[in-house]
């Protein structure tokens, strides 16, 4: 078994903590304190670590659509189905948690893929933050509602205006 990893990544949506091995990335998230990554890089990061990494510089240039990382994350069977699912969501576009249950083949399984959807380890990665509820709302982001709706406009390529 070899040895997790730690690298970090400056975003324009706060510091993106990266975990993982030669395996794959078992966990991208966003840190909520600001810390200083220079002194934090590692030199010696597998290379899946360093694909996500610069993968994840390219989506934010906007310059990537389609990640090709190999990913690792580590949840219960159902979880991984769930993640899984998420992966089938084209760029730019986005489903309901209804849409994701009957996917799934369980329209009545809808909490629990939103559930799944929470408990998400590869931020941005396996993108859960292309659900949306059945209304078009925003609905349920561990990163926060800005962030999935900063992400979505992102993807979207029409950023809102505003007049001042």
């Amino acid at each position: 078994m070899s040895d997790l990893k730690t690298a970090y990544c400056k975003t324009p949506l706060g510091i993106t903590k990266i975990i993982g091995d030669d395996n794959g990335v078992q966990s991208v998230s966003l840190l909520n304190e600001d810390i200083s990554i220079d002194e934090l890089q590692s030199t010696s990061s597998p290379l899946p670590i360093k694909n996500c990494i610069q993968q994840l510089h390219e989506y934010f240039e906007g310059t990537r659509k389609e990640f090709s990382v190999k990913l690792n994350p580590q949840g219960t069977e159902f979880q991984q189905k769930v993640w899984t699912a998420l992966l089938d969501i084209p760029f730019g576009r986005t489903k309901s948690y209804l849409e994701q249950s009957k996917k799934l083949g369980d329209v009545k399984a809808i909490r629990a893929v939103a559930s799944a959807n929470g408990k998400n380890p590869v931020w941005i990665l396996i993108p859960c933050h292309r659900v949306i509820g059945s209304d078009g709302s925003l609905t349920g982001y561990a990163g926060g509602i800005w962030r999935k709706k900063w992400l979505l406009e992102h993807e979207s390529g029409s950023k809102q205006q505003t007049l001042f």
